[in-house]
């Protein structure tokens, strides 16, 4: 089964139904619940999205959406070790490193995000959602 790690702004984009990119975004968590395809995040990723979500939902509101989600998704965690790798990494960003390392270190097929540039380095493939899924539609196919 294919292993995807969602990048902080693609899950924003599916609890904050931003538009135009929440279209492809729920398709990637429909995939997820139909077991077409394995989704991940970061810890870092996950406490990101509350942090950001917070100031547009209620605490008791957002909490019940990150339980539901977390239904359809793993957290991978942030240890020390990809914190030290991101920290000596050649990546401009530190968090996009943090990204890279903790989705190599899980094991991860796609890194999807809506800033590709940034995950040049990365040796794990960064697609947009949307490129995401022309590929795995046709690959599944």
């Amino acid at each position: 089964m294919i292993r995807v790690l969602l990048d902080t702004n693609i899950i924003i984009d599916f609890l904050n139904d931003r538009q135009p990119f929440s279209f492809h975004a729920t398709d990637i968590f429909r995939q997820a619940r139909n077991k077409s395809i394995e989704l991940f995040t970061s810890s870092h990723s996950f406490a990101t999205t509350h942090y950001v979500m917070k100031k547009l939902l209620p605490e008791k509101v957002l909490r019940a959406n990150l339980i539901k989600l977390n239904e359809h998704m793993q957290i991978l965690p942030v240890t020390e070790k990809e914190i030290q790798h991101a920290l000596s990494s050649n990546y401009q960003d530190f968090e996009d490193a943090v990204q890279v390392f903790t989705a190599l270190n899980g094991k991860i097929d796609y890194l999807i995000t809506r800033n590709i540039k940034d995950f040049k380095l990365s040796p794990i493939p960064a697609l947009t959602a949307d490129q995401f899924l022309q590929l795995n539609n046709h690959s599944s196919k």
